[in-house]
């Protein structure tokens, strides 16, 4: 077994995460070790009484944007905002029947989803613990329903383990902690920890290792009914004559160990992965849309920005109108700008150059969704799989299955993959047909006789090759945050920026509004003393 003494510190352990596992990775372990913060909301901002006739200018429709707009009107400020899309919501939006996904180069999909199915390519989940959207999302009626994260009858794959059969989560799962219950026990009990324990605690370990683990009476983990209790049985219990069940039999350690189950057991200790979760019922975008009747009289859609410039009486924006290409100009006194650094950091923009350094140095994570519009819900009617997620090791990264319509005898949408990292730019770099054939060759190892047969339709969303925003969201190093970030958020004249990027919640729509609020709080605070 190798050694090293020297284990290595949070910033190459959060740098060899991030490498492998993306972005979304590497915050989970930001916020396991420390770095990330939780959700501050503490209720909307109470402003008020802004100057007569004071104006911002607030760039993009997103959710960061709206908000603005939406506190800011409400604090007395006339407010416009410009989009470029034909539509608000920004990231938060659903891909549904008839929308058309155009790419960089050219490449264009028209979704062929039956009505009601959709696909959320951008946010899925809202974790409970998101305080700042949960508030929102009831102020403005937009109805919520459970998000099935974790489910113990889905599925776990990894190629080189079990001769590369996907296992149940649950058998793995209890298959592992009973082994390393069973080796703490007995090292326990042969007195291998006595320096680090006291008696009583000892004895109390012992005791809750043969609970959790469900060892037996000499501290052994094996297949009887106790086990299958948790892993599930050969023959489940029945009624009458023949109604005695069979336990399961056990992995041995090393196959479990070939899983790595732990993986996705620590997944969903996560802070942001933890039950309960919540999805908007009808789509993600529903959150856009309700935003967006808060303030869709203030939304200039169709417009796309040149030029971005300020001095001391105000901001001045060029314009360009996308579907008449009128062009235009807008002013105002201040500034919310909610562009992605992706696209603004290409853009004229007046401001400083630390800041300019800031949006520069910000990379933004890639991810690659794949909607498979399926005949029937097999996943429920031949596994018994209501919602959850199968991970894999392949490219595609994971299966999740609907959380909604269940037992409903029509065509449903199972999202065939979620990747990011090395096989999100796999599938980034194919043509949208290549990577449905590669969702379904990579897909079948779950569900082999039904998913070639059952697939009708499929769309696909990476974000890297997105126009409006070239990437998923933002991935701050821990050097380039220290570097950077204080100029990223600063208000610089009379422009201040939002979003996801400007927040230590990012990749995440909460992050995007206590953005937004905190931004919107040190404008207004300015406006006032200026």
């Amino acid at each position: 077994m190798h050694s090293d003494l020297s284990a290595p510190s949070r910033r190459d352990l959060l740098t060899m995460i991030g490498k492998a596992g993306g972005g979304l990775a590497m915050y989970q372990a930001m916020t396991a070790l420390g770095h990330a913060a939780e959700t501050q909301f503490t209720g909307p901002p109470q402003l008020s009484g802004a100057k007569p006739g004071a104006s911002v200018l607030v760039l993009g429709a997103g959710l960061a944007g709206m908000l603005a707009a939406y506190e800011l009107t409400k604090a007395g400020y006339k407010v416009q905002v410009l989009e470029y899309q034909d539509r608000p919501g920004g990231r938060n939006y659903s891909v549904r029947g008839g929308d058309k996904i155009v790419e960089v180069g050219g490449a264009t999909q028209t979704v062929g989803y039956a009505p009601g199915n959709y696909l959320n390519p951008g946010p899925w989940r809202i974790p409970h613990h998101h305080r700042t959207l949960l508030h929102y999302a009831k102020a403005f009626g937009v109805e919520l329903e459970p998000f099935i994260q974790m489910n113990h009858n889905a599925f776990v794959h990894r190629k080189g383990a079990f001769g590369g059969k996907p296992q149940r989560y649950k058998e793995l799962a209890t298959d592992f902690k009973g082994h390393v219950s069973e080796l703490l026990a007995k090292s326990l009990n042969a007195g291998a920890l006595d320096s680090a324990v006291s008696k009583e605690d000892k004895e109390r370990l012992v005791e809750a290792m043969r609970d959790w683990g469900v060892l037996d009476g000499n501290l052994a983990y094996t297949g009887d009914l106790h086990v299958a209790a948790q892993r599930g049985y050969d023959k489940a219990p029945g009624g009458g004559v023949g109604g005695a069940p069979t336990p399961s039999k056990i992995n041995g350690l090393s196959s479990v160990l070939d899983s790595n189950v732990w993986t996705q057991m620590g997944f969903f200790f996560s802070y942001v992965m933890q039950t309960t979760m919540f999805e908007p019922k009808g789509g993600m975008d529903m959150i856009g849309k309700g935003f967006y009747r808060q303030v869709a009289k203030l939304v200039r859609l169709n417009t796309k920005v040149a030029k971005i410039a300020q001095d001391e009486r105000g901001v001045t924006v060029d314009w360009t109108d996308t579907k008449t290409g009128q062009a235009g100009q807008s002013k105002a006194d201040w500034m919310v700008c909610t562009i992605p650094a992706t696209i603004l950091s290409q853009m004229d923009l007046q401001v400083s150059d630390a800041k300019k350094a800031a949006l520069k140095a910000l990379p933004y994570s890639n991810s690659v969704k794949i909607g498979l519009e399926m005949k029937s819900r097999f996943w429920e009617e031949n596994y018994s799989i209501y919602g959850g997620h199968s991970f894999t090791d392949q490219a595609i990264g994971l299966l999740s299955y609907p959380n909604f319509d269940f037992f409903k005898d029509r065509p449903a949408v199972l999202l065939g993959a979620f990747a990011g990292g090395a096989g999100g730019y796999q599938l980034a770099g194919m043509t949208p047909e290549q990577r449905i054939q590669t969702a379904l060759a990579q897909g079948e190892v779950f569900h082999p006789a039904e998913y070639r047969a059952q697939f009708l339709n499929g769309a696909s969303v990476a974000w890297s090759r997105i126009p409006w925003i070239m990437g998923c969201c933002a991935t701050w190093s821990e050097d380039s945050r220290a570097r950077h970030y204080q100029d990223l958020v600063s208000l610089d004249g009379r422009i201040v920026l939002a979003g996801e990027h400007a927040s230590y919640y990012g990749c995440w729509m909460e992050g995007a509004l206590l953005s937004s609020l905190d931004a919107i709080k040190r404008l207004h605070a300015r406006a006032m003393s200026s």
